[in-house]
């Protein structure tokens, strides 16, 4: 059809299929200027329509019977169906100069505790302009997803964010101070002749320990690092706080924490939350650091090591300074 049905008219920089050209409205006003309307072209036709069509391929006026290309036998036909397709094709893509990963918008809702997929067709997410996460429908209320005590992503720690931090830090310090002086003091009650930093009261400590020491069977023993794995209580609310396991030397410290976490049945959401006051972290007692999520084992710890596992205590960079 020459007519058109949509609502927004064409910009100036884009071509229109239906729009007249000066031709056009010379040839509907026909030579006396007092006619109103147009003959319709078709052959032996000559009807007067008082709202004549514009046919946009071959540019002739037609009447209601004769408007389509098929009735009076287009001598251009699909010219103008050709010339929308080329405009089509000529356009940009969605997502031409894009990356893949700005095209996904897949991801869980940033409430704490709610596994719900948003950003697909069926669940779309609500984005909180005050915390600056996305929530699913049920949270995209502020009191729904206790918004007023959420620190904004992307926003400048406040003066109460950093003292807690620096409280958390004192802590972490004067735990894992305490937690070395009583692997000293047991260790010298269950040995007191070899000092407890000698090699072979280190020896005898992992020989003890890959006995007792539970994990995948499958895992090579050569790949092997043997651990004691420990929970604070005051932050961890671990159901079995302490136990001894081995896990390979390949594997980063980020997949160690999911074990340990699963071992000791401590609570592990940090594929579900963004806030540091919720996501656990890896100590290293001997090292006197958090471990980062993508170093190796192998590469920070060895067998007969302990590591802890603490919620809240921030990032390493932030809050370790060794």
């Amino acid at each position: 059809m020459a007519s058109s049905n949509s609502n927004n008219p064409p910009s100036s920089d884009e071509a229109s299929y239906v729009k007249m050209s000066s031709a056009d409205v010379d040839t509907r006003a026909g030579s006396d200027a007092t006619l109103i309307g147009s003959h319709c072209q078709y052959t032996y036709c000559n009807q007067l329509d008082f709202l004549p069509f514009v046919c946009q391929s071959c540019r002739k006026t037609y009447c209601l019977d004769h408007r389509t290309e098929t009735a009076h036998a287009c001598t251009n036909a699909g010219a103008w169906a050709e010339r929308k397709r080329q405009a089509e094709l000529a356009r940009h893509s969605a997502g031409e100069g894009k990356r893949m990963r700005d095209l996904i918008s897949q991801k869980p809702c940033a409430d704490d505790g709610c596994k719900t997929v948003i950003g697909t067709s069926l669940v779309p997410g609500v984005h909180c302009s005050t915390c600056n996460r996305d929530y699913c429908l049920k949270h995209r209320l502020k009191e729904d997803h206790d918004c007023k005590n959420k620190i904004p992503i992307g926003a400048r720690p406040t003066p109460a964010v950093v003292d807690g931090a620096k409280s958390a830090l004192s802590r972490l310090r004067l735990w894992g101070a305490a937690k070395k002086e009583a692997a000293k003091e047991a260790a010298t009650r269950t040995l007191p002749k070899p000092k407890p930093s000698s090699v072979s009261q280190r020896l005898i400590a992992v020989n003890n320990l890959k006995k007792s020491a539970k994990g995948d069977d499958k895992l090579a023993p050569e790949k092997r690092i043997y651990l004691y794995v420990e929970a604070e209580a005051e932050t961890a609310k671990a159901k079995f706080p302490k136990g001894q396991f081995f896990y390979s030397k390949d594997w980063v410290i980020g997949r160690v924490l999911d074990a340990a976490a699963k071992s000791l049945q401590v609570q592990n959401i940090n594929n579900q939350s963004n806030d540091e006051r919720d996501r656990l972290r890896v100590f290293h007692v001997e090292g006197g650091r958090l471990l980062e999520y993508n170093e190796k084992l192998g590469a920070s710890v060895v067998s007969g090591n302990t590591i802890v596992l603490l919620r809240g205590v921030g990032k390493p960079p932030d809050l370790i300074e060794m």
